[in-house]
């Protein structure tokens, strides 16, 4: 029998749950897979009054096939935490395929990944990868190589099936697609500031804007650096 694939998702505290357990749920249906779900020094992690408890260390994990990074509000914490950033580094050196989803390509990005390389990340941010030599792509899935990113939170899901088209075949993906029932037909069409109507953006941009900026100022201050 064929070595599984580990597939690793580095988790931190403020990560956005939908953007692992989005991709987890998807990938966890490959036929040889092994997913592990794992924090800095295997402590819980919080995510919007969810407690993810029993995660494996980091540090204990020699080294995956595939590293799927989640965004989340505490990207910029994580980006700024050396230990975390030195165990991304080091796991991507060995991985086949170095992934994100969201706000996760700011933390590929803090880490020195992206150089060079085109990459989604969340609407509200994907300009600022450009301050860490990344090309920001405004697409729901981006592949670069070995790199292979999500859009914002539910682009995780999409991500999820490219990767497992890579991983596997377009048939499996396709009947893991279709296993899950994922066949999106959203109730309003106000996924992305291009096709939601105007005054929502505003609305949103608004609500959004004094912590839109400061995340923004720690962005580039840490791209400074």
């Amino acid at each position: 029998m064929n070595k599984p694939l580990t597939i690793v998702f580095p988790l931190y505290p403020g990560v956005t749950q939908l953007d692992f357990t989005g991709p987890w749920q998807v990938l966890a249906r490959l036929s040889n897979a092994r997913l592990i779900a794992a924090s800095l020094h295997g402590e819980s992690v919080e995510s919007e009054g969810l407690h993810f408890a029993e995660l494996a260390s980091l540090d204990e994990i020699v080294d995956c096939d595939v590293l799927c990074v989640p965004g989340g509000g505490g990207c910029t914490d994580a980006m700024q935490n050396t230990d975390f950033i030195a165990q991304i580094q080091r796991m991507a050196s060995k991985a086949t395929y170095i992934t994100s989803v969201c706000t996760g390509s700011l933390i590929l990005a803090a880490a020195g990944l992206l150089q060079g390389k085109r990459s989604a990340c969340h609407w509200m941010y994907l300009d600022t990868l450009a301050w860490f030599g990344a090309i920001p792509v405004s697409e729901r899935v981006v592949r670069d190589g070995k790199f292979i990113s999500g859009g914002g939170v539910t682009a995780g899901i999409d991500f999820a099936l490219t990767l497992v088209a890579e991983l596997e075949d377009e048939d499996a993906a396709q009947r893991i697609q279709l296993g899950l029932e994922y066949a999106p037909a959203p109730s309003f069409n106000a996924g992305h500031p291009d096709v939601a109507p105007v005054k929502i953006v505003e609305q949103l941009t608004s609500r959004m804007a004094t912590q839109r900026e400061q995340r923004r100022q720690i962005i580039r201050a840490i791209s400074l650096h």
